[in-house]
């Protein structure tokens, strides 16, 4: 790799690959032109196939298990009550930048999911949308918060209210957050000094579940001829052509480019009521009888005679209530996985609203990562593999809704993301591989010429 000086991550949270590659190719010329000079293909996502996560997983090559977070909200430990937030504080193992740093390589690191609070860096940082607000210090150094507000004229970390009816705001708020984020990259590009640069911009997540049924003739709340049909795809060519303004920026000879997703997007068919169905299997009993829906809350669950609960979410958690584990146990320790087997067994054979097999599927954290530190749930569901939701209401009509729970969402993550890695001296030019997201980090760093650590589980793709 004596060719390549510099790494340069452009991020794009949620970016569904068969848009990028198939359906809106012929709009997307600088998408293509980068995965012509290179290789593309799908991005296997972690399970969960969620922000957080898999984003630290992308950056560290460690799988969920052993990061020991499985989601925006974990458990700290077998309580009732006691949860976590995973934020930069939470990952405990080295990042690909932090890596750099110890080998004086220079990174700059721009609205990365779980990089707030910012932590130390050879380089910069700009704290990612876990950020509360920008009157906190969320950049690393302290005094870059300021260079970006007088030079760019602030700062956005996210989308307010992006779970709204008001699809004329969603979409200029989306705009506004995706300009400023790259007008910040601009900005750090020219002005600081980087080895490795990577920025992430969260629009195409949080337009995607805003718009997603607009354009796709196939979700159940398509409506026709609706104004809104070409928003989505008109997105995707607004950040083909950020993307361009961006590769102007670098010389193309010395610089590896990677654009990078963190999982897919898909329509979302439907909500599955996962606490319903556990209270109608018997497994979870609340304090007080239910009079009408409400968003269900460890508060309101009898554990003395609960034995499964759940949370909702694009995916579901499953939490079994054992002996001698949690504080009012009632499941038997010496029971627990033919328990635990048969309620996934259950849950996998579950039909759907018009009587087929759903195609759901429960995984069990030791079967699908190296390790599983923390209190991890005792199964990650995917429901219809993540063509339905898992809601986490109670009280409701039917095991199967047509509306979200928490807002207006179309869409749901899919498993599979995307990436180009495209530089001239790449020999592969135009090759289709599917990887998987923990590759990213060794290949960053083969890239320019650092040593792999072994812990890492990933492989570098070239």
């Amino acid at each position: 790799m004596s060719d390549i000086d510099k790494v340069l991550i452009i991020g794009l949270d949620c970016f569904e690959p068969s848009l990028v590659f198939d359906r809106w190719r012929e709009f997307l010329p600088n998408f293509s032109e980068l995965a012509a000079e290179g290789i593309s293909g799908e991005l296997e996502s972690t399970i969960p196939a969620i922000t957080v996560p898999a984003w630290m997983s992308m950056m560290t090559s460690r799988n969920p298990g052993s990061l020991g977070f499985y989601g925006f909200r974990n458990r700290k430990n077998y309580g009732y009550e006691d949860m976590f937030f995973a934020n930069s504080q939470a990952v405990n193992e080295p990042t690909v930048w932090q890596l750099l740093s110890r080998r004086n390589k220079k990174s700059v690191v721009l609205g990365v999911p779980q990089t707030y609070p910012p932590k130390p860096v050879n380089g910069c940082l700009v704290g990612c949308f876990l950020t509360p607000d920008t009157d906190t210090d969320f950049t690393y150094p302290a005094e870059l918060k300021q260079e970006i507000f007088d030079n760019i004229g602030g700062y956005i970390l996210d989308v307010k209210d992006f779970r709204t009816e008001d699809k004329d705001y969603l979409i200029e708020q989306i705009y506004k957050m995706s300009d400023n984020r790259f007008k910040t990259a601009h900005y750090l590009m020219r002005n600081k000094p980087w080895d490795f640069f990577m920025m992430v911009d969260m629009g195409p997540d949080r337009l995607q579940h805003g718009l997603w049924k607009y354009f796709d003739e196939k979700h159940v709340n398509h409506p026709p001829d609706s104004p809104y049909k070409d928003a989505l795809r008109d997105y995707y060519v607004y950040l083909d052509n950020k993307v361009g303004e961006t590769l102007e920026l670098i010389d193309r000879d010395r610089t590896a480019v990677i654009i990078v997703s963190d999982h897919g997007g898909k329509r979302m068919e439907g909500g599955f009521c996962f606490n319903d169905w556990l209270i109608q299997e018997g497994y979870l009993t609340l304090k007080t009888e239910i009079t009408q829906p409400f968003q269900l809350k460890n508060k309101d669950i009898d554990f003395t005679k609960t034995k499964v609960w759940g949370s909702g979410g694009y995916y579901g958690r499953l939490f079994l209530n054992v002996a001698g584990r949690e504080p009012n146990g009632v499941i038997p320790a010496a029971d627990y996985e033919r328990f635990r087997t048969e309620v996934k067994e259950k849950l996998e054979s579950l039909p759907d609203h018009q009587g087929k097999l759903m195609n759901n599927k429960a995984f069990k954290p030791e079967e699908i990562y190296r390790e599983v530190k923390g209190a991890a749930p005792d199964l990650i569901v995917y429901f219809g593999d993540l063509d339905w939701r898992s809601v986490g209401t109670v009280g409701n009509d039917s095991l199967y809704v047509f509306e979200n729970d928490t807002g207006p969402d179309d869409a749901n993550h899919a498993q599979f993301g995307m990436y180009i890695l495209s530089h001239p001296i790449i020999e592969k030019k135009g090759s289709i591989e599917t990887r998987h997201i923990m590759d990213i980090a060794p290949t960053v760093l083969k890239l320019l010429g650092q040593k792999i650590p072994e812990s890492m589980e990933g492989k570098s793709i070239i």
